[in-house]
């Protein structure tokens, strides 16, 4: 039996299913920090007036999610920062906390 063949039947089981729909959902990008890649932890002083910030960078997350991830972290190490642009930045050389909160939130994170 080929796929259109299987595919006939299927919608013969299932008379309800609007003609054109496809019956599988679209994949959509999941947010649990198992299936985020590595992120990288940096340092970056310019455009900031010398002072310091720590960047994390990687995320493949929509913005709401990354400001509540940014919001944890930021009130666990007592900084200030902000959510941007795909990115989360921290202020001050943070990068030891920061990697050690990301693995306590169960994300892989690498310092550069």
């Amino acid at each position: 039996m080929n796929w259109q063949d299987q595919l006939k039947a299927f919608r013969d089981a299932n008379p309800d299913l609007p003609e054109g729909t496809d019956p599988t959902p679209d994949p959509t990008p999941d947010d649990t920090p198992s299936m985020q890649p590595r992120l990288d932890i940096s340092i970056e002083r310019k455009g900031r007036a010398g002072k310091t910030a720590t960047l994390i960078s990687g995320w493949i997350l929509s913005d709401d999610k990354l400001r509540d991830i940014a919001s944890q972290i930021k009130q666990a190490l007592g900084a200030g920062g902000s959510a941007r642009g795909g990115d989360i930045l921290i202020q001050g050389d943070r990068r030891a906390d920061v990697a050690h909160q990301l693995t306590a939130m169960g994300y892989k994170s690498r310092i550069i």
